[in-house]
């Protein structure tokens, strides 16, 4: 037997048990980061399919804007507004108060983990970037 091959042996040997370790670990229950009322209004805005025209963070649809901080430049009546009426290509969905307010909730809490696009953000020579937060 080859000392490369006993190398390769050895390194798979490691790989396997460093994968076996990594996956079995078990993690840390976590807590959704959303509160259930903003889960309702994401739970509605993935029903709706509102991520085809809008985006958050720059991803999603191109026909609306992005709306990652919608909230804090426009605030959760001009939110309401937008969706009781609709405008030119944005549809009326016909929510109800609650449904509108739970919208309003998720577009809330969306917009408090940072901004977009974040012009203090620092882009590494590895491609890591480091995001501002609010």
């Amino acid at each position: 037997m080859s000392k490369k091959f006993l190398i390769l042996i050895v390194l798979i040997c490691f790989f396997g048990v460093y994968n076996y370790l990594v996956y079995t670990q078990s993690q840390p229950p976590t807590k959704p980061l959303l509160s259930t009322n903003a889960l309702q209004g994401q739970k509605l805005w993935q029903d709706n399919n509102c991520n085809s025209c809008h985006q958050f963070y720059g991803l999603g649809g191109y026909l609306g804007p992005d709306i990652t901080n919608v909230y804090s430049l426009k605030g959760g009546d001009f939110i309401n507004a937008m969706l009781n009426s609709g405008i030119s290509t944005m549809p009326l969905f016909h929510f109800s108060d609650l449904e509108k307010q739970n919208i309003i909730t998720f577009l809330k809490e969306v917009d408090s983990t940072g901004f977009y696009p974040d012009k203090k953000s620092i882009i590494h020579k590895n491609g890591w970037v480091e995001i501002s937060e609010k």
